[in-house]
């Protein structure tokens, strides 16, 4: 594997039975991104990218093919190893947040650390930092139900950053936002890029799609457009 190349997918299949019928989520993907890309996958409902995104995420393996992620070989894991390098190398961002509201900001930044054994010092340290990245360390005590929807994904970013992945994934991140928060989500994604993290981000929104730097779109489980992102808007 080359060095630069974090993610690697070769002949990626996903076949599901649905009674009798053979159903290909992901029918012969293949796909490389480089380490400090910004990447966007982009498709409609049932285009197969939210299997795609699944499979890169570690949350669940390919039919058939391989995928190697910073190296390793992910598609041969089992259950725990599968946890293990979600936990050590992708930063999740997920559309509804997924913040556990009984816990406070700093709890909820804390959570992957706490999987990972970081100790308690270190752990809060790290969440500190993650939440002052996102301009909300002086609020860590406040709960996610008393900030607004725009706060709370800026927790779930923070969240993301904590355990330094060599990943961020990010799962619809504005689906829930209106446009000017969505606006400065997507602006704290770009910083976050030129900070050299490397992001793929899931949409179904070509417009969304517009704000990375490279467009892979998928339509029935196969690549149909992977460029710059300049040639994407030509064609739109």
């Amino acid at each position: 594997m080359e060095d630069n190349v974090l993610i690697e997918l070769h002949d990626i299949y996903k076949i599901y039975q649905m009674g009798d019928e053979e159903v290909r989520a992901n029918d012969g993907i293949n796909l490389k991104i480089s380490r400090g890309e910004f990447v966007a996958i982009v498709g409609k409902s049932g285009s197969g990218k939210s299997t795609l995104m699944n499979i890169i995420g570690a949350l669940d393996v390919p039919t058939s093919g391989s995928y190697l992620l910073g190296g390793e070989d992910v598609d041969t894991m089992t259950d725990d190893q599968l946890a293990d390098i979600r936990n050590r190398m992708i930063g999740f961002i997920f559309q509804q947040y997924n913040l556990l509201p009984k816990s406070n900001l700093l709890e909820n930044v804390e959570l992957p650390l706490l999987y990972a054994k970081v100790p308690k010092d270190e752990r809060r340290e790290r969440a500190l930092n993650s939440l002052e990245r996102v301009g909300l360390a002086d609020v860590w005590r406040k709960y996610p139900r008393q900030l607004s929807g725009g706060q709370q994904q800026r927790v779930s970013i923070a969240r993301a950053l904590a355990g330094d992945p060599s990943l961020i994934l990010a799962d619809e991140p504005t689906g829930a936002l209106d446009s000017k928060t969505s606006r400065e989500v997507l602006n704290f994604l770009k910083q976050l890029n030129e900070e050299g993290n490397t992001i793929v981000m899931i949409t179904h929104d070509s417009s969304i799609a517009l704000e990375a730097k490279r467009v892979v779109r998928i339509h029935d489980g196969k690549i149909n457009f992977d460029g710059d992102v300049k040639d994407y808007a030509a064609i739109l």
